[in-house]
């Protein structure tokens, strides 16, 4: 089946979410409570993650119709890298670094792999 299918499309806007929802749950409390007890991050960012798993299964549990586990976990990978580096340089305030790119083709590589016949 096409990779662009309506369950693979599905999938990946499902994903994007799941992604950004994990992402806060993974690093905002850095910046937004950092002066609080590691509890009490601890239990912000599992709030927040159990959104993120309320999308996330759904979307993989979609994407497996369509999409071996190879291929779906590394759409998760390069939607997980597209996701985080928008937040780490406009949410968290780091620079922009080169190796962002460097990183951004090396899993341009991995998904020709997990993609090719």
């Amino acid at each position: 089946m096409s990779v662009l299918s309506l369950p693979a499309l599905q999938t990946i806007v499902l994903l994007v979410i799941s992604n950004v929802f994990m992402t806060f749950a993974w690093y905002a409390h850095l910046r937004d409570l950092k002066h609080k007890a590691w509890y009490v991050a601890a239990l912000a960012s599992w709030s927040i993650a159990l959104f993120e798993y309320l999308v996330q299964v759904p979307a993989n549990r979609i994407g497996f119709q369509v999409l071996s586990l190879g291929q779906l976990k590394i759409i998760q990978e390069v939607i997980t890298l597209a996701v985080f580096i928008p937040f780490a340089v406009y949410y968290m305030g780091q620079p922009l670094k080169l190796n962002y790119l460097w990183a951004t083709l090396c899993m341009c590589g991995a998904v020709y792999f997990m993609f090719r016949e």
